[in-house]
């Protein structure tokens, strides 16, 4: 999960590293995907006493290489002794695959039910997997949640982000809840999620709640936080690290002063922005603060 999370900070900046980000998850979730299913088949997970005497077990695995849209990825196939199981993950000697790639990315950014799965994997399957079956798959990636919101985190950030955005989550009905998360910079230039967690609405109680989990984690010192202009949030992360400095983020504010500016005037006045958050020069941040003011000048709405 470590380098999910490093390679998932860094994808967010470089289509490429985005490529291979997905690239080296699908070989991942494809190959969890095949083990699950000859545990399913099989009926025990590996060096369980219900396997004894069974009349057949793991043996081994052999080895393919399968083109996506993403990149190549390995595929470690399971094989049973017996030579009764027969995998449906991947179609017997397809090099090439779209459906099954578009299908494990999105099992894993929807907060789908297991019956859901279920159905959605008959489509392209047949019926192989049944509820249960699928429930077993999922409940194999709980550990590894588990570890990543407990892992040990690096002592200095030079920058952390804070921000909450809201996704569609289905639990009994469809609602749109929101997921925090917190987005830092090491000294040397590294990007990291340091974590996130999923709530119904954004509150700065959360809030503070990641940032004493953030101390006890590890981290103990943060130069600057950047967030939006939630109340209270730069009071919470005062209590966890009194030394550290606030700024509003850029975006936020000038996504304010656009609402408050005229309809036609909101494109310029992006573009004007765009240009001085980009400024290396003094002279040219000059310039593009002088043009930000032209703009504000005319008619605002009250």
């Amino acid at each position: 999960m470590n380098d999910f999370t490093k390679d998932m900070a860094n994808a967010l900046f470089n289509q490429d590293k985005i490529n291979d980000l997905f690239r080296q998850k699908l070989q991942q979730a494809v190959n969890d995907l095949l083990e699950s299913e000859l545990t399913a088949f099989l009926g025990y997970n590996p060096y369980e006493r219900d396997g004894w005497n069974t009349g057949n077990s793991r043996n081994g695995a052999y080895y393919r290489k399968v083109d996506t849209q993403f990149g190549q990825i390995e595929i470690k196939v399971p094989r049973d002794r017996n030579v009764e199981f027969h995998q449906h993950t991947m179609p017997d000697y397809k090099r090439h695959t779209d459906v099954l790639e578009q299908t494990v990315i999105k099992l894993y950014s929807k907060g789908v039910t297991t019956r859901e799965i279920a159905d959605l994997i008959e489509k392209m399957y047949g019926g192989y997997y049944s509820p249960a079956m699928v429930s077993n798959i999922s409940k194999e990636m709980i550990p590894k949640v588990e570890a990543y919101h407990q892992r040990h985190l690096s002592d200095k950030f030079f920058c952390v982000y804070l921000d909450a955005t809201y996704i569609p989550l289905k639990r009994v009905t469809y609602e749109r809840e929101a997921v925090y998360i917190a987005i830092g910079i090491k000294p040397n230039g590294h990007k990291e999620v340091i974590d996130y967690c999923i709530a119904p609405t954004e509150n700065i109680e959360i809030w503070s709640e990641m940032l004493k989990g953030f101390k006890s984690r590890g981290l103990e010192q943060v130069e600057l936080f950047l967030s939006d202009g939630v109340v209270g949030m730069k009071e919470a992360i005062c209590q966890s690290y009194p030394k550290a400095h606030f700024q509003r983020c850029l975006v936020h504010v000038m996504r304010n002063i656009s609402a408050k500016m005229r309809v036609d005037d909101r494109k310029k006045h992006w573009m004007n922005s765009s240009r001085f958050i980009l400024s290396q020069t003094k002279k040219w941040l000059y310039r593009c603060c002088m043009n930000s003011i032209k703009t504000g000048k005319k008619p605002t709405k009250t």
